[in-house]
């Protein structure tokens, strides 16, 4: 497992960017009435690509946290339900040649999704999401020289909550659509109640 996540970390690092996670976008209608409840982030056994800067895992937590709390709890269902994501690998580039050696940070996750009503999960296997840094005026020559560690953590941490919201907007299945309340039909020239017609 280890080393399969090891060899991908080599190879995407000397990949392309891939597009920003910054900016939330409108809120998927696919997610129907979810709610965020918690968000829960691991990192024990990550593994750190070759040429890596090393992260503090705390760091990682928390910066993950932050950006779940900042996509999914502008959402305002009824339904809960809880994000728990591992850490199983990451690349956060050193400075390199520009041109020719200016590796890329990257990141991959597992994620589950918990539904709190049901007390269970919704997949039994972690989805597996990577993402690349975005690309911008600091990164397009290389990260390593003109972020620090706990920018480029940003960054990938943006993009990877980016597309935990696009996989789940796939799985309509689990999120039922929200209700909305049906406001009374007003009649027109309805004729008057008995009580006033006696009167």
């Amino acid at each position: 497992m280890k080393t399969r996540i090891c060899g991908a970390l080599a190879a995407l690092a000397l990949l392309g960017a891939c597009t920003s996670g910054a900016q939330l976008g409108e809120e998927r209608s696919e997610l129907g009435d979810f709610r965020l409840g918690h968000a829960i982030v691991v990192t024990d056994g990550a593994t750190i690509g070759p040429a890596s800067r090393r992260a503090d895992p705390g760091v990682w937590e928390s910066t993950l946290t932050d950006e779940v709390q900042r996509r999914f709890g502008r959402y305002d269902g009824d339904k809960y339900y809880h994000i728990a994501i591992a850490v199983q690998g990451y690349v956060l580039a050193i400075p390199g040649i520009p041109i020719v050696a200016a590796p890329k940070s990257v990141l991959i996750l597992g994620v589950t999704i918990w539904d709190d009503a049901a007390q269970k999960k919704l997949n039994d296997t972690p989805h597996r999401i990577t993402v690349l840094e975005s690309l911008s005026g600091e990164t397009v020559i290389s990260s390593g020289l003109t972020q620090s560690a706990e920018e480029q953590m940003q960054n990938l941490s943006e993009n990877a909550v980016a597309a935990i919201e696009r996989w789940m907007a796939t799985k309509t299945e689990w999120f039922p659509p929200r209700t909305t309340l049906v406001e009374p039909e007003v009649v027109e020239n309805a004729p008057p109640d008995a009580a006033a017609s006696e009167s």
